[in-house]
């Protein structure tokens, strides 16, 4: 049977509980799986938005697990990022999120891709888009200088409400003394904008710094 047969949409679910499982069995299998993924990324063109909805949903499910069995196809799931279907567009972001830790070379050669989604996209795809550049960040002094001025203008703009989701994403990546001091001062002078248990949460990330 195909794998995108196993998927959801092609047995008459709704629910997700059969991507999630499949994508489970496909991580277990390990590099044995290695077809099956790849008929899961020939899926998202497929002509059926269900099966490429469903697909995407494996194939990020497969990238928390194990991300190494997707992280070759940085390039498909970039792609997506520029789609008129938002659920590709924030799936592909999601997918990347997964990759980047150990695929962050090949993401970076797609930076300004990420960075124009991360600013323009849903919530999710911002989440996640926040993610990988912070994950950018940590990973070569280079990719830092790029993505770190972003970073900061997206923390002093984001909804308050969003920002101590968004700070706990960013401070991993505050390696240096310099973007620790940069991020410390660009989230205290949002505390007056918060709410007490999200200000409480930033507050708690300043003093870490």
């Amino acid at each position: 049977m195909s794998i995108l047969d196993q998927l959801a949409s092609a047995q008459d679910r709704r629910d997700e509980a059969l991507n999630v499982e499949l994508a489970e069995r496909l991580a277990a299998a390990g590099s044995a799986s290695a077809a099956s993924i790849r008929e899961l990324v020939d899926g998202l063109t497929h002509p059926s938005k269900a099966i490429r909805h469903d697909a995407i949903k494996v194939l990020y499910e497969v990238g928390y697990r194990q991300p190494a069995l997707i992280s070759a196809y940085v390039d498909d799931f970039v792609g997506l990022l520029t789609s008129r279907d938002n659920r590709l567009v924030w799936g592909g972001m999601t997918a990347l999120g997964a990759i980047t830790p150990v695929a962050a070379a090949e993401v970076w050669l797609h930076v300004e891709t990420v960075l124009q989604a991360t600013q323009d996209g849903s919530v999710i795809t911002q989440d996640w888009g926040v993610r990988v550049l912070a994950t950018l960040a940590a990973a070569d002094p280079v990719y830092a200088q790029r993505v770190w001025p972003f970073l900061f203008d997206f923390l002093r703009s984001c909804r308050p409400k969003d920002l101590a989701r968004h700070a706990e994403s960013v401070q991993v990546a505050a390696a240096t003394p310099q973007a620790a001091s940069e991020l410390r001062q660009v989230l205290g002078q949002r505390l007056d904008d918060l709410k007490p248990a999200a200000r409480k949460r930033v507050e708690k990330i300043v003093s870490a710094l």
